[in-house]
This record gives structure tokens, sequence and C-alpha cells, in this order.
């Protein structure tokens, strides 16, 4: 809510927070039941978050049976930063004392198409000069949000979902 000790440590009890390895991207993920593609078009995604769902780290409670859960994910570039490539969404869960983790691609730049075996969406491509370590910015997207709903939610497991965001290909030291 404000940059102060108390708010930050307040965003950390609430599990609502985030990291990066370096951009300083905005990124804001919710959950719910009933979130539609309309609430990934307004200008403030994040007040159909807190109003239909909860914030990135909140525990989801059960809805009615034969209801998957929906996702309300957003992401703006770093403005000094690369263009945004996808948003993934990362499920994870366990059965029998194993873990497992299944990564969805569910929005992405430019007009690639998933692989219709893998659902994978291909590489973006790069515009890294390797001989001059720079890039640009004419592919990529600076805005991406959609609304996802889990296509192999199972209530009878307990999961837990987080978003990823990657940038297109810059170059490194």
């Amino acid at each position: 809510t404000e940059n102060t000790r108390e708010a930050l440590w307040d965003a950390m009890q609430r599990k609502e927070t985030y990291a990066t390895t370096g951009p300083r991207m905005v990124v804001r993920f919710f959950g719910g039941w009933d979130f539609d593609k309309a609430d990934a078009q307004t200008r403030s995604p994040a007040m159909a978050g807190y109003t239909k769902g909860v914030p990135m780290g909140g525990d989801l409670r059960a809805a009615s049976a034969g209801k998957s859960p929906t996702f309300l994910v957003a992401a703006l570039k770093d403005p000094f930063g690369a263009n945004l490539d996808r948003i993934q969404i990362v499920k994870g869960w366990s059965r029998s004392g194993q873990s497992f983790e299944k990564i969805f691609d569910v929005i992405w730049a430019g007009e690639r198409k998933p692989n219709k075996w893998t659902g994978v969406v291909p590489p973006i491509g790069s515009t890294v000069d390797i001989e001059n370590a720079t890039y640009t910015n004419t592919i990529g997207a600076v805005e991406l949000k959609t609304v996802w709903t889990d296509p192999e939610f199972d209530p009878t497991v307990d999961a837990f979902y987080y978003a990823r965001v990657l940038e297109i290909p810059t170059p490194r030291w």
C-alpha cells in the first residue's frame, strides 16, 4: 500500500509479494472462481482481482462442485527493460508423497501458436547483437494480461499456482 517498513511487512504477512531477477516489472496475479476474459481487458485488472478473488499468496476457498479455478494475471514491462515474451502459470501438487509440477503458457506476444501436442509456445526469437552486446525492443509486448482456467483441475488434490513472466532475450555479461 506504501513504501514503508510497516506496509512491506504487512504485504509479506499477507503473502502478497513477488521477486524478480533484476527487472522491475509490475506483476499482478489473482485466483478465483468467476473471472472472465472481460476482467483482463480493463485498465485496472486489480479491481476485478480484489473483488472476485484473492491476490497472489492467498488461499482460494473451495467452490461449488464442477467448477475449476480461474486466474487473472497481468504483467507490465520494466520501463527501462526488455519487452515481455510470455506469462506462464506453474502448477504444483503432490500425490502419494510424490511432488509434481506442470508449466502452462497462458499468454504470449506475437502470432506464435502453441504446439498442438505439447501446448508449448515456440521461442519468440532474438534481437540480440552479440558483437555489440545490445538488443532492440522490436519483438515482444509492453503488457500482457489474460484470464486462464486450469484445464486439468482435480478438486480432490491440493495444488498451488504461481505466475512466471519471461522477457525477450537480452545480452548477458
